[in-house]
């Protein structure tokens, strides 16, 4: 979602793009309206993107067990195969460019957990987002807020929610000290509570996306609708 790259992390020149992807996300009422962030950062005007994802998985969701997603994104200034595995401070984002079909050098990060089963889409999620840039003293930007509105089909059954949420992701030209970036996201966090947001009650748009509130196949089917 960054106008900057997450924390870049060391890749060999064969590997995909990877990066530490930190945020927070809340859920958001319909009424709420993104507050101001003076006291902590200039700010850019707002953007907007529409973005359509399509997630995949095994049939007996191999990569959620593991809290894995894979998604093809279209749209916004990071379009293309995202694969994101769990991290230390945050989850591990590996990128490639937009393709048809799936990158093989993600397949083959993604292929220890799929223990040879096929993959298959299970959620597609239409997002209409209002990005706004947070800029340090310097003018760089070291966090992007969004403001999505998501319309998603699981795929498996053919159910569509919608739901609306706020998103605050560091990038690159935050601090680098875990307790700084830390204390930065808990002052975002601050104006996003007292404007009427609630920290999200999902992991994530695709567990959203498929009834869950968490990644993974002991709660299928929990969490909100």
């Amino acid at each position: 979602m960054t106008e900057e790259p997450a924390t870049p992390l060391e890749a060999r020149p064969d590997e995909p793009a990877r990066s530490l992807e930190t945020e927070r996300k809340y859920d958001v009422p319909e009424p709420a309206e993104l507050p101001g962030f003076a006291g902590i950062a200039a700010t850019t005007e707002r953007r907007r993107f529409l973005l359509r994802a399509t997630y995949f998985d095994t049939a007996d969701d191999r990569l959620a067990a593991a809290r894995i997603t894979f998604r093809r994104r279209e749209g916004g200034s990071d379009a293309g195969w995202h694969l994101k595995t769990p991290g230390t401070g945050g989850r591990v984002e590996h990128t490639a460019p937009l393709t048809d079909d799936a990158p093989p050098a993600l397949l083959a990060l993604a292929g220890p957990f799929l223990g040879g089963a096929p993959l298959e889409p299970i959620a597609r999620l239409d997002t209409d987002r209002d990005a706004t840039t947070l800029l340090d003293a310097s003018g760089r930007v070291f966090a992007e807020i969004a403001d999505d509105r998501v319309i998603a089909v699981d795929l498996r059954n053919g159910r569509t929610r919608t739901w609306r949420e706020w998103e605050a992701e560091l990038t690159a030209a935050a601090p680098a000290d875990h307790d700084q970036r830390a204390a930065l996201l808990d002052r975002i966090e601050d104006r996003l509570l007292t404007a009427g947001a609630a920290p999200s009650r999902s992991a994530s748009k695709l567990a959203q996306a498929t009834g869950r509130s968490t990644l993974g196949t002991a709660d299928a089917g929990a969490g909100p609708a």
